[in-house]
């Protein structure tokens, strides 16, 4: 019986580490690139994302495109609409799928479109075409709006039924200019630029209904946008639906989502206006009768100030007269105040005077027992300076000298108390009463070493 190999634990791996393997390869080695194809089974999750198949004859691919790439696309997937899409091809881990993650997509047939359109995009973006900066206020009122479209354009009943519901009042001309075919974009440049040289309105709407990329692509042409960015009048673009884009959008100064949007954008709400105007007569009418109550209450109260000469001059005598009452009142009250306190410090003064006498006769007895003091202490400290000088006279070494005695001091200084602290022939210093000498010291043969008293 042979025995089989069975492989290490360690050489397992586990489901999701192969799949994490698979989707690196696959990322690494397929580099991004357009694929053509139809779409099937569709399905927008309630997330905002699209989850769909993309097919040929021969084989089909799972994709999926998350939220906020679909919400920049041009139009709406739909089933079985052909596309072609740009994307990373990839592997779902928790599934082990083979997907294909959208960044991009077109439709079938139209992406010479798209790259004209982002191309002539990045131009103009970099010319400064789309610069905020450079983008007018629309007027609040006009005196006059053109229009630039077809005249057998839907888009033109509605912006002209718009402005008639809206403000009726304002003139309306009308450029016209086709809006699809082949010399549709000259037209349009050339519409735009007669309104700018005649300037009979404030504001020019350049409008037409939704459309394919290929139905609105007038819009996208570079003479077209010329034009806008040299018109001195203010611009709106109301090109398609909503979800339509074009580089008129981008160059004009305003950009409404649909026509009717841009009549409502340029042209004053008469119903609004007319409620403002209601609200600020109100408000005028409310301020008057402020104005009137306010400046009928000062004319009373000035009428009640009001009198005649003579009430007002007694009125004055009246006060003049109290004044000089309480004038009076107030210096004689202020003068007895004065006389109190002038008596007061009196008192005081004469309380604190000092006895000079007393003092006189004070300072002499202490002046007297002072220099007594004196005296006795002069007294006791000659006695105490007789008495040590009496003891330094007989403690004083020099009065022993004196009397015939000498100091015998060796070399370094030191005093010989004792024989025995001689040696022979050893030179020392005698001190005596009236000087010094020098001696040797001289033993005689037996003699001890002791000195005669």
């Amino acid at each position: 019986m042979t025995r089989q190999n069975f492989p290490d634990r360690q050489d397992v791996i586990s489901v999701s580490s192969l799949n994490r393997m698979a989707r690196d390869l696959l990322e690494a080695g397929i580099p991004p690139a357009w694929i053509g194809g139809e779409i099937s089974n569709l399905t927008l999750a309630a997330s905002g994302h699209a989850y769909f198949s993309l097919k040929d004859g021969g084989a089909q691919v799972r994709c999926v495109m998350f939220r906020h790439k679909l919400s920049m696309l041009p139009f709406r997937p739909q089933e079985g609409m052909q596309v072609e899409l740009r994307g990373q091809v990839t592997l779902y881990e928790a599934r082990g799928e083979f997907q294909i993650s959208v960044g991009e997509m077109r439709s079938a047939g139209l992406g010479r479109l798209y790259e004209a359109f982002e191309r002539l995009k990045a131009k103009l973006q970099a010319e400064g075409l789309f610069d905020n900066a450079r983008k007018r206020e629309l007027p609040a009122h006009p005196a006059a709006i053109g229009i630039v479209t077809s005249p057998a354009a839907a888009a033109l009943r509605d912006v002209v039924s718009t402005l008639r519901r809206r403000m009726p009042g304002i003139p309306v001309v009308l450029y016209p200019a086709q809006v699809q075919g082949e010399s549709s974009a000259k037209q349009i440049a050339e519409a735009i630029r007669a309104a700018g040289e005649r300037k009979e309105v404030d504001a020019l709407i350049i409008c037409r209904g939704g459309g394919s990329i290929e139905d609105l692509w007038s819009f996208n042409e570079e003479i077209v946008a010329r034009a806008v960015a040299d018109c001195p009048i203010p611009t709106i673009s109301g090109v398609g639906h909503e979800t339509d884009f074009t580089i008129c959008d981008f160059v004009a100064d305003r950009r409404a989502p649909t026509p009717t949007a841009a009549a409502e954008l340029v042209s004053p709400n008469r119903e609004h206006l007319a409620l403002q105007l209601e609200q600020t007569k109100r408000a005028l009418e409310r301020a008057l009768g402020r104005l009137l109550m306010d400046k009928t209450q000062q004319l009373d109260f000035l009428g009640h100030r009001l009198l005649h000469p003579g009430a007002k001059l007694r009125a004055q005598s009246e006060r003049l007269g109290a004044l000089s009452q309480t004038l009076r009142q107030r210096v004689q009250t202020a003068f007895e105040q004065g006389r109190w306190r002038l008596q007061l410090a009196s008192t005081r003064l004469a309380r604190h005077q000092p006895d000079l006498a007393g003092q006189r006769q004070s300072l002499q007895q202490r002046q007297a027992a002072l220099l007594r003091a004196r005296d006795r202490l002069l007294e006791r400290r000659a006695q105490r300076l007789a008495q040590l000088a009496s003891t330094l006279t007989a403690l004083n070494p020099e009065a022993v000298l004196a009397r015939g005695y000498a100091i015998v001091q060796k070399q370094d200084g030191r005093a010989v108390k004792n024989p025995a602290e001689l040696a022979d022939h050893e030179k020392v210093t005698l001190t005596l009463a009236e000087g010094r000498a020098e001696a040797r010291i001289e033993r005689p043969q037996g003699a001890q070493a002791q000195l005669p008293f």
